[in-house]
């Protein structure tokens, strides 16, 4: 069968013009008085009239009886922004591209969102030699906005401002979903794929507070676009090839005898690396030794690829002491990887003509940027530039990614601006087609606002940093006497909970762009907008349900067949900020600032915290202590706020634990 609305409409449409062009022949009539109605006429607009009555009766019940059917939650925002494109496209057919604003109303008395497009259409139709006011646009868009299951009513403010009702039917029935199907993504038009390059700690060297930030925001932008549904390929491209190791080895023949079948440990290593560093810019001999061990390596000598391989073996197992700590999951790619693929770049740049001899060097300039790229040295070697030129070739041609993000130190901006600018020069990528980027983010500082440095003026090892976080979570734990109510399991889980995600949470609610300072003492402080006060929370909400006697089995079952109420303007006020969720995440996706998310889930905790202060969810016997009542449709938005809170927690790699 065809849709009944659709049939109605078209023959409604047909009717309308049958009964235009029998009215434009009658007023073409000199005596229009001495004529007979035209029995044709009245036929079609009684038929016309019953048409409009059963369509309208037709879209009245589609619009009540709508229910979203998708599993997935709705961007509410984003089904506005459908229904008043529609709107404005029908009022202003005229502009092309029109704009199109739609935002969350701040003042709740103006309605819950609210669409700001009146006033810039009303200048671009003055433009067009149509003079009217934005009020008057407003109504147009209005008259025009078609039928919706989620608009309740709609008013002009202001100079033109559109303030947007929600119905609260329709947003119960969107909270009692998020409830029965979990918290589901909305479905991806294709699935696309992901490459994200993060963290990128150097083989021989520990991980310092530097690779903290590249580590966390990294992670957290896997996580969400697999969320999202994406394919994501997680790559650590770690520096493992270079004259570095030549030094490295050179110097470890003449003070570590068993190099060959035992790598020193990571942080000797480290020491060994300052002392080659030294002697190749002090010995001449040295340096020539140094650069021979280098061929060596490149060569793949047996002797010599042994050594290295050690000394990457170290250096892999501390990094992976860090990735456990976070949780976080990454897929090796060093620039040993790319040695054979950077051959192959440099003979297509030579074959197109694009490279330039510059003292010795083979150079390249791209439109647009003063500075080139060295892609071959005066001795033959390659450079970071070849390195990250191959890298991106083999994303886009053997990866076939469709976005590639890079997360490093905004320092390298400039870097990636020229490798980004010549991959589009050779026609390696299209920016229109595919997402390449560089997510930069600042340096971490000190309480004293320089640079994170350990008193001794070192850097700051990653290891020890994040063993401070469990000594202070612990101390903190302690202060608050729950080593006396939690298992020494449950307070090792809680210990480990509070560190390491208030160390990620404390780097990500800050703007990746600026730089932030670090402290343990604020990002443990269980109030204001900090993980420990939003684990506390999530952990206080969980236990409501624990004091009805609720488990999950009964919680789903209620969510199936008690309509949650939202009369009480906390009810609904937590109601909508539960589905901003889907929004939220659409913003990130854009920008990749995460940041953005923690905002949210601290303004869902308060709200919350004002919904549960104000609105009873179990009541008691005073005198007893006894539960009397349970008002279920309070206990299921506290499971809805829970389950968004844990799922914003998992997007951003922090675990929260049931008991703390």
């Amino acid at each position: 069968m065809g849709d009944p609305v659709a049939d109605y409409t078209a023959r409604l449409q047909e009717q309308e013009r049958q009964i235009k062009t029998l009215s434009a022949e009658i007023d073409r009539l000199k005596n229009p008085q001495d004529l007979e109605p035209s029995a044709h006429l009245a036929s079609l607009m009684e038929e016309n009239s019953r048409l409009k009555y059963r369509l309208n009766i037709l879209k009245r019940s589609l619009q009540v009886d709508h229910v979203p059917c998708s599993k997935a939650m709705l961007n509410i925002n984003q089904r506005l922004q459908q229904v008043f494109g529609e709107a404005i496209r029908e009022a202003c057919p005229q502009l092309e591209d029109p704009p199109l604003a739609v935002t969350p109303n701040q003042q709740p008395k103006f309605g819950d969102y609210q669409c700001n497009s009146a006033m810039a259409l009303a200048q671009m139709l003055k433009a067009s030699g149509v003079k009217v006011t934005p009020r008057e646009v407003a109504q147009k868009i209005l008259e025009n906005l078609p039928q919706n299951e989620l608009i309740e009513k709609t008013e002009i403010a202001g100079p033109g401002f559109i303030n947007i009702h929600l119905r609260k039917a329709f947003v119960s029935q969107l909270l009692s979903n998020l409830l029965l199907n979990g918290v589901q993504p909305p479905p991806l038009a294709a699935r696309k794929k992901v490459v994200v390059d993060f963290s990128s700690p150097n083989i021989a060297k520990e991980m310092h507070v530097g690779h903290l930030r590249s580590t966390i925001i990294g992670d957290s932008m896997c996580r969400l676009f697999e969320f999202l549904g994406y394919e994501v390929v997680r790559l650590n491209h770690v520096g493992d090839w270079g004259t570095q190791f030549g030094m490295l080895i050179a110097h470890l023949q003449d003070k570590f005898p068993d190099y060959l079948t035992s790598s020193p440990p990571i942080g000797d290593l480290q020491a060994f690396y300052k002392e080659s560093k030294k002697r190749f810019d002090e010995e001449e001999d040295f340096k020539k030794r140094a650069y021979h061990c280098v061929v060596r390596l490149q060569s793949k000598e047996p002797e010599i690829i042994q050594a290295w391989t050690l000394i990457c073996d170290v250096s892999r197992a501390e990094f992976q002491k860090v990735y456990d700590c976070l949780q976080v999951r990454l897929i090796e790619r060093g620039e040993s990887f790319y040695q054979e693929m950077m051959k192959s770049v440099v003979v297509e740049l030579k074959e197109k003509g694009v490279l330039e001899l510059d003292e010795g060097r083979h150079i390249m300039f791209v439109p647009g940027q003063s500075i080139p790229l060295t892609v071959v040295k005066s001795d033959g070697g390659f450079t970071y530039d070849t390195s990250d030129l191959a890298a991106i070739h083999h994303r886009l041609f053997q990866e076939r990614a469709d976005i590639i993000i890079y997360v490093t130190d905004s320092g390298q901006s400039t870097h990636f601006q020229l490798v980004f600018a010549a991959a589009q020069m050779l026609g390696w990528y299209d920016p229109l087609v595919t997402r390449v980027e560089h997510a930069g983010f600042g340096v971490v500082l000190g309480e004293d606002k320089k640079k994170f440095k350990t008193r001794s003026g070192d850097t700051v090892r990653l290891m020890d940093l994040l063993d401070e976080g469990l000594k202070r979570a612990m101390d903190k734990l302690k202060d608050k006497e729950r080593d006396k109510v939690l298992s020494p399991e449950e307070l090792t889980q809680a210990q480990r909970s509070v560190a390491f995600g208030c160390i990620k949470y404390a780097d990500l609610s800050h703007n990746r762009i600026n730089d932030y300072v670090f402290s343990f003492d604020k990002m443990l402080d269980d109030r204001g907008n900090t993980a420990a006060y939003l684990l506390y929370a999530l952990t206080r909400i969980r236990s409501i349900s624990r004091l009805a006697s609720l488990d999950g089995g009964a919680l789903a079952a209620a969510a199936a067949c008690t309509p949650i109420l939202l009369d009480h303007e906390k009810e609904w006020k937590l109601g909508k900020c539960i589905l901003r969720f889907p929004e939220v995440l659409s913003k990130i996706l854009e920008d990749l600032l995460l940041h953005a998310l923690c905002d949210y889930l601290y303004e869902l905790a308060t709200t919350f915290t004002e919904f549960y202060d104000t609105c009873y969810c179990v009541e008691k016997d005073r005198h007893t202590g006894e539960v009397v009542q349970v008002n279920m449709w309070r206990m299921l938005l506290c499971e809805a706020t829970a389950t968004i809170m844990a799922k914003g927690f998992d997007i951003l790699g922090i675990t929260p634990v049931s008991r703390m």
